[in-house]
């Protein structure tokens, strides 16, 4: 009888899902080799998207290829693609640089290839989980009894918690948001500052409160609230109410004024959330927690793992400090799920998603790694690197930091004594000089209605040599924009 074509693309499968497991050690052997090079590379990635996209474009594929194969093409493809940002001297976003005790965290939690959905299925995970929230809140100095939820990043961090917000804001208006949605709820006023970050915006409009309703409060030259503004926007809203302050602005790396804020949420019975992306962890560190002190009066926060903790992607913690409103609004009970005893934590009653990774390992890591001083001297490395390189930019005729320098973040212009369109121009052919000379990277930003360079001190390798060269290389760029101007 002759074989089907069926018959051959089944045993094709079968053979492909052989694989041996010295693959695991291929592809670690490819990581640490771009590790090592990528430690000297500081410039943009070899290809563009345009590029990548060619090259990446193919066929589906009709038969299986060998594992050997498959993970060659994988590194061969993306290896020109990728941006170096866990260089030294990357200063373009603030984003951490995977430190390689977490890398190697997450590259066992790969393997391990735990379900994070309930303790049942992933004791482990559950239990690293809740150890690893607990170091973080007391490195945090945030309250103990807080919950945490382990997600994507600050963006669903601040999903997280403010779905917890809502869930308690309408509760006490006599409403239950989770049974009967939004329709015919009471209306809930939002509060944000004008400078605050995209990411709010979007999960306001996730969550229906709408990213055009929200009353802004203005802001001053650094992007912090103001005070006599903010208590005059709080006193026009009737009804529950929602304020979301800033531990860390983008661009300054400013601090909203919640100590002076505190008095008038309180007793307006509104909600406190802290989008603390980076900024919430100078309460790590001595020299910088006064910025952040008041901090922990307010009902939740949202921060990052992958960026000053150096986890890799993607890590991020939804911090509530009411922890029944964070279950009741992210719970999703399911009947093949055994409930968690009252004394137990399940992982997801505190975020979106019922799969997820297995995140508290490498959080787990990283904090067992650093410890509580390790994070403290980072963060005041940081921040001691950065007013250095504004110092070294200040100095330089014709280049003007733009901000304050407090935190890990300097931005700054140039073209100083030219009308805004100019200096804009100069600013951005600087910019793209020094990208080019790949020396460092650094990147743009519009800051209170000018072209500025943003540098964002935030990577676990950097040191005061790197931030001399990447210093040199910038006030070389302007030099050169300006003698050709």
């Amino acid at each position: 009888m002759p074989r089907r074509e069926s018959d051959e693309a089944n045993e094709a499968v079968e053979a492909n899902e052989a694989v041996d497991f010295d693959i695991l050690a291929r592809a670690a052997r490819a990581a640490t080799r771009y590790r090592e090079a990528v430690a000297a590379d500081t410039g943009q990635p070899a290809a563009s998207y345009a590029t990548c996209r060619q090259a990446w474009h193919g066929p589906t594929p009709e038969t299986g290829a060998g594992a050997e194969e498959t993970i060659d093409a994988l590194i061969a493809l993306a290896e020109p693609g990728l941006h170096p940002t866990t260089g030294a001297r990357f200063f373009g976003w603030v984003v951490g640089a995977s430190h390689p005790v977490g890398v190697a965290a997450d590259w066992l939690t790969s393997a391990w290839g735990q379900n994070c959905g309930n303790h049942l299925g992933a004791p482990s995970a559950a239990a690293a989980e809740e150890t690893a929230a607990r170091w973080l809140l007391d490195i945090l100095r945030l309250p103990a009894g807080a919950s945490v939820g382990f997600v994507t990043g600050a963006t669903m961090a601040s999903f997280a918690c403010l779905a917890a917000a809502r869930s308690h804001v309408l509760q006490q208006a006599g409403w239950d948001v989770e049974a009967q949605g939004l329709f015919g709820a009471p209306e809930i006023h939002v509060l944000v500052g004008d400078d605050a970050h995209t990411s709010i915006l979007a999960t306001l409009r996730l969550l229906g409160l709408g990213r055009d309703r929200v009353k802004r409060v203005p802001a001053g030259p650094d992007g912090a609230m103001l005070v006599p503004q903010f208590r005059a926007v709080l006193a026009s809203c009737e009804g529950p109410a929602i304020v979301i302050a800033q531990a860390g602005q983008i661009n300054t790396g400013a601090f909203d004024p919640v100590p002076e804020m505190l008095p008038d949420i309180r007793a307006r019975g509104a909600w406190l959330h802290v989008d603390g992306a980076f900024g919430l962890w100078a309460r790590a560190c001595p020299e910088t927690a006064p910025l952040a002190a008041g901090f922990e009066g307010a009902d939740s926060w949202a921060t990052d793992g992958h960026k000053w903790l150096q986890t890799p992607y993607d890590c991020g913690y939804a911090i509530v400090a009411h922890p029944d409103a964070h279950r009741r609004a992210l719970t999703a009970a399911a009947s093949y799920l055994p409930p968690a005893d009252v004394d137990e934590r399940d992982p997801s009653q505190y975020v979106p998603e019922l799969s997820r990774r297995a995140r508290g390992f490498a959080t787990w890591a990283m904090l067992r790694h650093l410890g509580r001083e390790g994070i403290a001297g980072m963060v005041s490395r940081h921040c001691r690197l950065a007013r250095r390189m504004a110092a070294r930019l200040e100095r330089e005729p014709g280049i003007a930091v733009l901000n304050s320098v407090s935190l890990n973040q300097v931005i700054a212009g140039f073209g100083t004594g030219e009308d805004d369109a100019e200096a804009g121009r100069l600013t951005r052919e600087v910019i793209a000089r020094v990208q080019s000379a790949g020396d460092c990277y650094v990147g743009g930003a519009r800051w209170k209605g000018r072209e500025a360079m943003r540098v964002s001190v935030i990577s676990w390798p950097t040191g005061e040599d790197d931030i001399d060269r990447a210093a040199d290389s910038i006030i070389d760029a302007w030099r050169t924009v300006s003698r050709h101007r």
